[in-house]
């Protein structure tokens, strides 16, 4: 059985100056060589996974506000009446709320039955 042959130090050369070995170890990753690649990923570790946490109604306002008010801009670009695009805020306010906090709930109760089952969290497909 044919073995391969060791490989030894650089111990010097003629003139008895020893040089630096490059790298030996493994490669870095893309964390390691990178400082802001590395404080992502930590961030990522550190924050929850968002359905660890119930939803609430405050998340679901807040969401329910932005998407209300993207919907009354367009509508006042399309429609061009005021009046009409104002009294459309309070119904999408509504029902984006309703929706917001509903499918939010869902996707937590989801999350708990897959977490429950025992494969870790991940959602089923």
């Amino acid at each position: 059985m044919a073995t391969k042959r060791r490989r030894t130090k650089h111990r010097g050369n003629a003139a008895g100056v020893v040089e630096a070995r490059g790298r030996t170890g493994r490669r870095p990753t893309r964390e390691e060589r990178d400082p802001k690649a590395r404080e992502a990923a930590e961030r990522k570790q550190a924050r929850p996974a968002r359905y660890e946490k119930p939803p609430t109604w405050r998340g679901a306002l807040n969401r329910g506000l932005l998407a209300a008010v993207g919907m009354v801009a367009i509508s006042l670009l399309l429609l061009k009446s005021v009046t009409s695009g104002l009294a459309l805020f309070p119904v999408v306010l509504v029902m984006y709320v309703l929706i917001s906090y509903y499918t939010d709930l869902w996707m937590y109760r989801r999350h708990l039955r897959s977490k429950a089952s025992g494969n870790g969290g991940a959602a089923r497909r």
